[in-house]
Formats: C-alpha cells, structure tokens, sequence
C-alpha cells in the first residue's frame, strides 16, 4: 500500500508495515505551567537524541478481532495497546473492517533510565500500523493515542524541535523554537543504571513552584532564541535541582561539582528516570580537554560515562574520536 491509497479502499490481507522512533536523553525541564487557560499543567522539554531508538513491524491478520494483537517480544503491553489503538484508527480513516496482527519491535533502547523507550515503542508501532494501511498519521494523533495507551508520552513524535509539551495531555504548550542552542552532552548513568519505576514516582503538586518554573520557562525561550548555550544549562541545572525532591540522587551533588571543575555550563537528568549528562558549550576554548577531564572524572566517581553527543548536526567519530565509546548503561535492553 502507498500513500496514494483511496481512502474508501481496505487494507489488503497480509498487509505489512513499519515505523520508527528515536529516543530522548531525559530532559531540559519538567515541572508544571500554566497553559493558555491560566491551568496548572504538568509540562516538559526534552534533550533529543539521534541514533538509539525502537523499529516497529506489523503485519495484519485478516479476519481477526481488531484487538487481537500479539507483540514481540512479549510483555510489551504499552505498545499493544497503541497498536490496537491505531488498527481502530486507520480502519476508521479507511472506511474498513478493522483486524488483528502481529506486532514485532525491535531497538537498542536501555529501559527504564527516562529515555522514552517506551514512547519510542509506542510511536513506531502507531507508524508501522499507520504504514501498514498505507497512510501515516498525524503527530497530534499519535500523541493522542500514546497518552491513551500510555497514560502520559514524551513528544518523541514531533521531531527534535525544543517543545514545552504536556506529557498527560499529549498536546503542545507552546514551540520554543526551531533548535536547543548548541551543546556537547557527556551521558552517564546515576545509581549504577538501575531502571526507575516511572509510574511510582510521585506527583509535583507544588503551587509554589509555578513562579518558579514560569520563570525557568521564560529563560529557556530567551535561550533558544538567542542560542544561549549558558544560560540553557543554567535552565537544566535549576531543573534537575527542583526535580531532587522527588528523585533524591545521592550522586547529583557529585555530578555538579564535576561539571563545575570541568568548566560545563551546567547538568541536566532524566526526571523520571536514572540517565544525566553534563552540558558544555561547543565554542568554549579547550573543549576536547574539557570533556576528556569530565569523562575521567566520572569514572573516578564511580559514574559510568555512556556516551557523548550533540544537539546540533555533528560527525563525532571525526570531531570526538576519542569519545565515541558508546558504553551500554546497566539496564534491561530491548
């Protein structure tokens, strides 16, 4: 099936497809802001990622109930309910009789450590379906539909645009702009990697914190703006530092004062998860040594550095040789 597909025509039996996702490396910011109605709404930006991510396949089985769906591997209940959500979509979107079929995924996503791989399943399965039917659905639908089988989504669906998104909702609060300033990340993994139970972490329900986090927002809009690679770390870094309440990393204080010694502009975390980075400025005099200090120092610390990366357009085996390592964090693998 092709895009050009007539809507008023079926899915062909056997019909197969597949979609892909890429991850995220925690976030920029995350707490709760008022949306245009003046409401209190849980919202975050997120640290894009290119690389890492989940590959989904399905293959329809005519004559089946539309929420007979199997997945492989098993106990990915999350993307089986997107599949079955999207099966009822695109068979709404083509006039047809929904069915059944055979999910497959696929990817290099640690779980757990507040990377999205669990969004990453769900929006690769809502495209391989959506491929499968020959159409590919709309970002806001699939943040429709990975709330709905998620509970709450990062906005993995949009692109790498900074976007204050609200998770529960799975809607756009507001475009902060076309990219994050540019910055080099070290990655690492705090508490050993060991995978964070997302749902069981509490609720913010800090009123006092809403000029707190208007005021964070307003910073990062000024940093993307202005390509403010500092002040986007101070952003994260005040972030992270609110998020403490709730997470209690006994090796944050480390991990500042490792990037204060490092001369990095400042840290950022996965708030609901165990993954971090330490963020430096691209144009900083003596940034190669900057980082080779930060990853050994780590180390030392007992943190375990995973990879280095950027949030622009960036060769790194060339202009980073040295730290393409890419270690694998300590957690269940896809």
């Amino acid at each position: 099936m092709t895009a050009t597909t007539r809507p008023s025509e079926a899915a062909a039996p056997g019909t197969e497809g597949t979609g892909r996702a890429a991850c995220h490396h925690g976030e920029i910011l995350q707490g709760v802001f008022l949306d245009e109605r003046r409401r209190p709404v849980h919202g975050l930006v997120t640290l894009p990622m290119n690389g890492p991510g989940s590959t989904a396949r399905f293959a329809h089985r005519p004559g089946s109930p539309p929420d007979e769906v199997t997945v492989t591997p098993a106990g990915r209940t999350k993307a089986r309910a997107a599949a079955v959500l999207a099966v009822r979509e695109c068979a709404a979107r083509r006039d047809a009789k929904p069915c059944g079929g055979e999910l497959t995924l696929v990817g290099d996503l640690p779980v757990g450590l507040g990377m999205g791989s669990s969004t990453s399943d769900v929006i690769a399965t809502v495209r391989a379906v959506a491929d499968s039917w020959g159409m590919g659905l709309p970002s806001e639908t699939i943040a429709r539909i990975a709330v709905r089988a998620e509970g709450a989504s990062d906005p993995l669906m949009h692109g790498v645009r900074p976007l204050l998104f609200a998770q529960r909702e799975g809607r756009v609060l507001e475009v902060l702009g076309p990219a994050l300033p540019p910055a080099v990340v070290v990655g690492c993994t705090l508490a050993q990697g060991a995978p964070v139970d997302t749902l069981a972490l509490p609720a913010l329900h800090h009123d006092d914190d809403l000029t707190a986090y208007a005021q964070l927002r307003r910073m990062l809009r000024r940093a993307v703006t202005t390509a403010d690679t500092a002040l986007l770390g101070r952003v994260s870094t005040s972030s992270a530092r609110l998020r403490q309440r709730v997470l209690r990393h006994q090796e944050f204080p480390t991990l500042t004062a490792i990037a204060d010694r490092a001369g990095a502009v400042g840290v950022q975390i996965a708030h609901s998860g165990n993954v971090a980075g330490i963020l430096f400025d691209p144009r900083a005099p003596g940034l190669h040594h900057a980082l080779r200090r930060c990853a050994r120092a780590l180390d030392r610390a007992g943190i375990t550095p995973t990879r280095t990366f950027t949030t622009f357009a960036s060769p790194l085996s060339e202009e980073f040789p040295w730290t393409n390592t890419s270690r694998t964090p300590s957690a269940a693998r896809t």
